[in-house]
């Protein structure tokens, strides 16, 4: 049997506590490590999750000859410099969404990354998650025909507290859609037809209270088969049950309904009607992009959430801000 993967966290946050409780799964495959800048914090994680070392800073983890990889669970402002170390220093990376600000930051990695011969994965964990993976199947599969439209739908009021790091976008790297919209983008993007042409536009923003982000996006697109797409994304708007959304895939032959967080789809189209629960055991996917993370070390391959994957979704996001439309001066606030 391969010896377990040694991993250390470099964070240890809200991020690290979902990871940690899905790795779980993966004592006799995977063992953790925990860094903070707070030596007590990381001591609380080690106990916490049956870890196997604490560390009181960042660079400890990275330099310690019995750490394999490092996943870089920290805000994105600090992704870039703690990625070049680890690779410098010869580990494997999983890096948090979104992973660097711009594409120069990706070549920079990709460049280290040769280098070093290392593997980074982009933890995207959405792109694993059971939904994802059967929308895939299901086009591929032609269920619903030669697709016409796609309407995602992240709608939900979920502010952040005035303390929040997410409420500076030099830390955040951009707004909410930049921070958090980029999981809605990449799976209207990996569905299997190419987003060709993308273009955003912002509502009137509102900075009340103590959520202070550009917290809604409305994003158009068109597709390499002739389909054509819309992302609607705001963290203001109060939503069924603080969260339930529907978005839908339209065919020539059918529609595909789906609950946008993954727990079930109606699928309309060639032969009888039909509910899918894509599963729930793993449905934020965060177990199967471990599994990948693993399996491309021990195998010398490229994970699925690759740098050059990522880069695809970074130049859509480019595109987006490159040309995004707000209301004119003036226009009428509520």
């Amino acid at each position: 049997m391969p010896a377990p993967l040694r991993i250390a966290f470099l964070g240890c946050g809200f991020i690290t506590r979902v990871h940690s409780r899905n790795l779980r799964r993966f004592r006799s495959e995977i063992v953790c490590g925990y860094a903070s800048r707070d030596r007590a914090k990381a001591a609380e994680f080690c106990g916490r999750y049956r870890g196997t070392g604490t560390y009181d800073d960042y660079a400890a983890a990275i330099g310690d000859p019995k750490v394999d990889a490092v996943v870089i669970a920290v805000p994105p402002t600090f992704h870039l410099n703690l990625t070049l170390q680890a690779l410098a220093a010869g580990k494997h990376v999983l890096v948090e969404k979104p992973a660097y600000p711009s594409i120069g930051d990706y070549e920079a990695v990709r460049e280290a990354r040769d280098r070093a011969g290392r593997v980074v994965l982009v933890g995207e964990n959405d792109h694993y998650k059971p939904l994802a993976v059967a929308l895939r199947k299901l086009l591929a599969d032609g269920v619903i025909g030669e697709m016409v439209f796609g309407h995602f739908s992240s709608i939900v009021k979920r502010l952040k507290a005035a303390d929040d790091w997410r409420n500076d976008e030099t830390m955040a790297g951009g707004d909410a859609f930049f921070e958090e919209g980029i999981h809605w983008l990449h799976l209207a993007a990996s569905l299997g037809p190419t987003i060709t042409r993308i273009e955003g536009f912002r509502p009137a923003a509102s900075r009340e209270g103590p959520d202070r982000r550009v917290k809604s996006m409305m994003v158009a697109f068109e597709y390499d088969n002739g389909a054509v797409g819309s992302l609607y994304y705001s963290r203001e708007i109060p939503s069924l049950l603080k969260g339930l959304r529907l978005s839908k895939l339209y065919g020539r032959h059918g529609i595909i309904t789906f609950e946008s967080n993954g727990i079930v789809l109606l699928v309309r189209g060639r032969g009888f009607p039909r509910v899918i629960f894509p599963g729930f055991r793993d449905i934020r996917g965060y177990q199967a992009m471990y599994r990948d993370f693993r399996r491309s070390i021990v195998d010398g391959t490229a994970p699925q959430m690759s740098l050059e994957r990522a880069m695809e979704d970074q130049r859509l996001m480019d595109q987006i801000y490159g040309g995004a439309r707000s209301p004119k001066p003036g226009a009428r606030r509520q």
